[in-house]
């Protein structure tokens, strides 16, 4: 249990609570063991917290506990991670001191260690050490030693030990061909990479950083092989790597360069024909020599439809990215467009831009980007549509507010449920927390439907007795009597009802559970007949109704 809330704080990264945890098992007379220490060392090493790691392995030699070779793999990582390398290499020697063999976590993790400082031969002779202990390295050794190489310019080295991996029968993995992509094209071995890149599309194997493909598209077409460079972009979407601008402006400039202009036009019809140059989510624009020698060859050469249209998109993209101001016609327009393609994500990226602009859109843009997101699954992008429009004082055809509220409870994000609640009662609009209450317990959500019952009775919400009978039949029908019994005493207090049917059978419950106590208060509480108050006096309500 111990071990369990250490590392749910370091993955909060709340360490200083993770250290109380560790430091309370002796006060409460629970024995560490390596297992503890190892976990709050993780914790507290991912933090860079490297001399408190170190104090706490001493104080666990000076209990007798003896760390295990998991212990100094560990400690090796989190030394490296600090970037203390002294350190690490004296932890490494005292684990062999202590007759701890390495094993290939150690190896990998002092090999990853030595390539961080850019020392490679020290890495080599890890490599060659383990190899000679029978210690078969993995993708991860390999790797490793490939992007070392590729570090300190050494990318034949890379090459070289991409093969031997592969006779080996050790399959590289995504991060092997990124560590040695960009070593490639920075030695101009373009035909190499080619070769690499080919390999990957056969295995239809991404690489997690896509900032090479615009490297590789640079590199072949300065080497002059432009088919090379179109295979390139072939490659990304045979990938599903998302093609931007900017690929394809690489592309059309130096076709233009070389008079291929055919080939040119035809990348720019992919271009305009998909809106690529539109797109939000880009990060790589097509560079001016791209744009202006594609419009100069189109203009000359009776094509100036294309050469309008292609102007426009860069038009349109270049407001957008200098934040020229649009009218509210035109982002309604643009709102109105993505939602016929199906695209509500882009639909409320335009909208936030909208309110941005300082326009405020009327209820039938609200309701046709939420009903969009809605029924494409967003639950959560719609309910921050429904706080905006409720925000902007926009009431009119909000029929799908309770919708997305029964979602968001549905799905568990009731904090996030409440707080809409919360805003839409200040707004002036009523929810009705009876047919919300009543969904739930029918759907057996009883958490989420205690949740908002007692946010309603905390903050005097109009509730119906009834509702509170469903609640407490469906808590007590899910064996949850604790909650049953807290949520019964809180409506007693705020002079709800006292005569729900199954009041006995939660008193009896309590008893079979061993919560005597609980069920001899509720017993005296129903027996000594306490008025019930009334359940209207002093409620919020308003006149808009969800």
């Amino acid at each position: 249990m111990f071990v369990v809330l250490i590392e749910s704080y370091g993955k909060a990264g709340i360490v200083q609570e993770a250290v109380k945890i560790f430091q309370k098992m002796n006060e409460l007379g629970v024995e560490r063991s390596v297992k503890s220490y190892d976990t709050l060392f993780k914790v507290i090493l991912r933090r860079g917290r490297y001399m408190m790691a170190k104090r706490f392995f001493n104080k666990m030699l000076s209990e007798g506990i003896e760390p295990t070779r998991h212990t100094y793999n560990i400690m090796l990582w989190g030394f490296f991670l600090s970037l203390r390398l002294e350190t690490a290499m004296r932890f490494y020697e005292d684990m062999k001191t202590r007759g701890i063999s390495p094993d290939v976590v150690t190896y990998n993790t002092m090999i990853n260690g030595y390539y961080r400082f850019r020392k490679m031969e020290e890495a080599e002779k890890l490599f060659v050490e383990m190899k000679g202990k029978n210690i078969a390295p993995t993708v991860i050794s390999y790797t490793t030693m490939i992007k070392g190489y590729v570090s300190v310019d050494r990318v034949d080295d890379g090459l070289r030990l991409l093969e031997e991996m592969k006779s080996f029968g050790i399959k590289p993995n995504a991060h092997t061909y990124s560590s040695l992509l960009p070593g490639l094209c920075n030695a101009g071995k373009m035909t190499e990479a080619k070769e690499i890149l080919k390999e990957m599309v056969g295995v239809h194997l991404a690489p997690k950083d896509n900032s090479i493909f615009i490297s590789l598209l640079s590199s072949q077409c300065k080497a002059g092989d432009l088919r090379a460079a179109e295979d390139v972009l072939k490659a990304m979407i045979r990938l599903s790597i998302p093609t931007e601008a900017g690929h394809y402006g690489v592309l059309i400039e130096n076709f233009c360069e070389a008079e291929e202009y055919d080939r040119a036009v035809k990348l720019l019809d992919k271009l305009i024909e998909k809106e690529i140059i539109l797109r939000p989510r880009n990060t790589l624009e097509m560079g001016s020599g791209a744009y202006n020698s594609m419009i100069q060859y189109l203009c000359g050469h009776g094509q100036t439809g294309k050469a309008e249209i292609f102007f426009r998109q860069l038009m349109k993209k270049i407001m957008a990215r200098r934040g020229v101001p649009r009218d509210a016609d035109a982002y309604k327009l643009l709102i109105e467009s993505y939602l016929r393609k199906g695209e509500p994500a882009d639909a409320k990226t335009a909208l936030d831009a909208m309110i941005e602009e300082g326009h405020v859109p009327d209820s039938s843009v609200f309701r046709s980007v939420m009903e969009s997101l809605f029924e494409d699954g967003r639950v959560q992008t719609a309910s921050r549509v429904m706080k905006s429009m409720v925000e902007k004082g926009v009431k009119e055809n909000i029929d799908l507010v309770a919708k997305i509220l029964e979602a968001l409870l549905m799905r568990g994000h009731v904090e996030e449920a409440l707080g809409r609640i919360e805003l839409l009662m200040h707004s002036g609009c009523h929810v009705n927390f009876d047919d919300l209450l009543s969904f739930l317990s029918e759907k057996g959500k009883t958490i989420a439907a205690l949740k908002l019952l007692d946010f309603a009775l905390e903050r005097d919400f109009n509730v119906d007795f009834k509702s509170y009978d469903k609640v407490l039949d469906a808590l007590l029908a899910a064996g949850k009597t604790l909650n049953a019994y807290s949520i019964l005493c809180k409506i007693m207090e705020k002079g709800g009802v006292t005569d729900w049917s199954s009041c006995e059978d939660l008193i009896k419950s309590l008893n079979q559970e061993g919560n005597t106590k609980q069920a001899d208060i509720l017993s005296r509480m129903i027996k000594g007949g306490e008025k019930s108050r009334e359940n209207n006096k002093g409620k919020k309500q308003s006149s808009f109704a969800v």
